[in-house]
């Protein structure tokens, strides 16, 4: 997995000054793990004809919340007296940093706009910033990855022989997740839970695109 990373991050810097063109994206991501927020990301890409493109993307998405389904699952473990310190345990500082290879395909419905279809696929990474279950004051850290894909389509216009403005809406897809051990340390019992993060989701945004 480490060398999958490693080549995935590495390649788009090797190829930039040979990309023909970039674009910025700015826009809403609405996953099922949390609350939806702001989305940034970039896209980085070469040129087949004037209707097909292929390429690279990376996205981060940022959120602060406190993980619902865990609390319930340590309610069931402990039981109701501990509700207010289950609250604080399953408070999560996730970023999302979804890095994919990436496809698009134009169909021109006017003399300066176009319709777009993209579609990609690539390694989900999670940095996590989570409450120590013993002392749940202390923030823990860890990392988690899985496959993600994503389909999507939306309008473009050019304003420039060298650059356009668009608005996409995509699907994106992906669950990581890991397994850790908690212990109550009164009764003895101890318990293995997963830490499932279901980033799927809808997300709309608008960018500009540069051609290089």
């Amino acid at each position: 997995m480490k060398k999958i990373l490693y080549v995935i991050v590495l390649l788009p810097s090797l190829a930039f000054a040979q990309m023909d063109v970039g674009a910025v994206k700015l826009g809403y991501f609405d996953p099922s793990a949390t609350e939806g927020g702001f989305i940034i990301g970039y896209e980085g890409g070469w040129f087949v004809d004037d209707n097909f493109s292929f390429g690279w993307s990376a996205d981060w998405f940022h959120k602060k919340y406190t993980d619902r389904q865990l609390v319930k699952e340590y309610n069931d473990f402990y039981g109701p007296i501990y509700s207010e310190l289950n609250e604080l345990r399953a408070k999560t500082n996730l970023h999302s940093i979804p890095l994919m290879f990436t496809i698009n395909a134009n169909v021109p419905i006017s003399p300066r706009a176009r319709a777009f279809f993209t579609g990609g696929a690539g390694l989900e990474v999670l940095l996590i910033f989570y409450r120590n279950y013993e002392k749940p004051e202390d923030d823990e850290f860890q990392g988690a990855f899985d496959f993600s894909w994503r389909l999507g389509g939306g309008i473009l216009y050019e304003l420039g022989e060298r650059s356009n403005v668009f608005v996409e809406l995509a699907y994106h897809s992906s669950r990581p997740s890991w397994e850790y051990e908690v212990k109550d340390k009164i009764t003895n019992r101890t318990k293995i839970l997963e830490r499932s993060f279901d980033m799927s989701g809808m997300m709309m945004r608008v960018g500009f695109r540069f051609f290089l």
